[in-house]
């Protein structure tokens, strides 16, 4: 080849490189937010653009644990009905992405339309008309899930604000089978008849559930965190016992103080805080079915805690379920060898970890004193440094000074094992925000 042609050669590779990169710019900068037509309902939603509209870093905002299938959904799923789940965020970002899960279906999810939007308020299933936005998965409006997977979306431009709920709605026309949900939200989300996933006014929705369908995640592109706090439960940290809609789970409580330290000038790591606990887990052992409602703390790790998005730091609390739903007396080694099993499956990651105490439980019908015997074994191990990296001692901070096998009067919900929302804060409170800085200690 001579050099002219080379040169020549070289000028149309350049042009058309320029051409492609105004197209593509052009593209980009067309998505002006104006909205398109739902082909099903004729409903308008904004148009959805993969590309963040700024820089940050993506973070869980809030998350929940798929618990089982859902009772009464064998046959007919949610067929032609929209689910729109209320969720409540840690962190805000500027873009975000959900996660839908179909673990416990049998025969695939067909999701035809998805949509997500800031919530007008609390307690409604009304959305502020200009956060309305379609989801889209892989630049399409559709999505078909197979049995025992998930799915992300794309990630779509919407301003989400930290401490507000939002609402990602799903509509399915046909039935899928078990629905795959976590029952105890404690949280109001809305159910309606056919496709309104565009929907900004709420009126369809005429039906309220205590319960999270299909939605396992929230992910945002944030200024304000630099990473993931997960936090790893049974029911109290599901916050089974807090008042429904209030957000006073401990993890709740725990973000609130966090953001408020940092805000006061305080040197602590920018994180979220997302909750992955479920009522009734337990370290050891699976609940029923395969896959298995409620699966343990080692069966669900690899999925719950080190598959969220940009982990930098695990809590633990789990342990007492092993103790109370084992009908013979549990073995405090096996129950400490479990969290340890844990802890070396953060390690691997460069993962750090927190572990709480086990809390007192004197006074609910599982107690004996037996069992409280096993709980004081697994707690001194616990404090003595030899499971986790650092240590909140919720038993500590929550039992009654007169009698340490209870739960202080004013902590408890009543039932001598889940606490008040006085008790869930306090524990937030007893949580030291420094265990949340540096990283994995060095093996010896």
């Amino acid at each position: 080849m001579t050099r002219g042609r080379g040169y020549a050669l070289l000028a149309v590779v350049v042009a058309a490189i320029v051409a492609l990169s105004t197209a593509i710019y052009v593209g980009v900068a067309s998505d002006d937010g104006t909205p398109t037509r739902n082909a099903l309902t004729g409903d308008r939603l904004p148009n959805n653009s993969a590309a963040p509209a700024s820089t940050g870093t993506w973070v869980g905002t809030w998350s929940t644990s798929p618990a089982a299938a859902e009772p009464g959904t064998e046959t007919t799923g949610m067929a032609d009905r929209s689910v729109r789940n209320v969720v409540h965020t840690s962190v805000g970002g500027t873009s975000a992405r959900v996660t839908l899960s179909n673990l416990y279906g049998q025969s695939p999810l067909n999701i035809t339309r998805a949509s997500i939007a800031v919530a007008a308020g609390s307690g409604t299933a009304a959305a502020l008309s200009d956060t309305l936005r379609q989801l889209t998965f892989n630049g399409g409006p559709t999505v078909v899930i197979p049995p025992g997977r998930q799915v992300m979306s794309d990630a779509v431009r919407i301003a989400i604000p930290h401490d507000a709920d939002v609402l990602i709605t799903t509509y399915t026309p046909t039935s899928s089978g078990p629905v795959t949900y976590h029952p105890h939200a404690r949280q109001i989300s809305y159910v309606a008849q056919g496709d309104h996933t565009a929907d900004a006014t709420g009126a369809p929705y005429t039906e309220q559930t205590m319960y999270w369908r299909y939605v396992t995640a929230l992910d945002v592109l944030s200024n304000e965190s630099d990473g993931t706090v997960v936090v790893l439960g049974d029911s109290l940290t599901d916050g089974i016992t807090s008042t429904a809609g209030a957000n006073n789970r401990w993890t709740d409580v725990l973000y609130d103080k966090l953001r408020a330290e940092i805000a006061a000038g305080r040197d602590l790591p920018r994180y979220s805080v997302v909750n992955q606990g479920i009522s009734g887990n337990r370290v050891l052992t699976d609940g029923l079915g395969r896959p298995a409602d409620n699966p343990s703390g080692l069966n669900r790790f690899g999925r719950d805690v080190l598959e969220r998005t940009n982990v930098k730091v695990v809590v633990i609390d789990l342990g007492v379920n092993d103790i109370l739903r084992n009908p013979r007396l549990a073995d405090p080694n096996a129950i400490v060898g479990g969290l340890r099993t844990l802890v070396e499956q953060a390690h691997a990651r460069g993962l750090k970890v927190v572990g709480a105490t086990l809390m007192p439980f004197g006074g609910h019908r599982g107690y004996s004193e037996a069992r409280e015997a096993v709980r004081q074994q697994i707690n001194a191990e616990i404090r003595a440094g030899r499971v986790f990296d650092a240590v909140v001692d919720f038993d500590k901070a929550l039992r009654d000074p007169y009698d340490p096998r209870r739960l202080r009067a004013d902590y408890d919900s009543g039932d001598h094992l889940h606490p008040s929302d006085k008790g869930y804060a306090r524990m937030a409170e007893a949580f030291d925000l420094e265990t949340l800085k540096g990283s994995v200690p060095a093996e010896l």
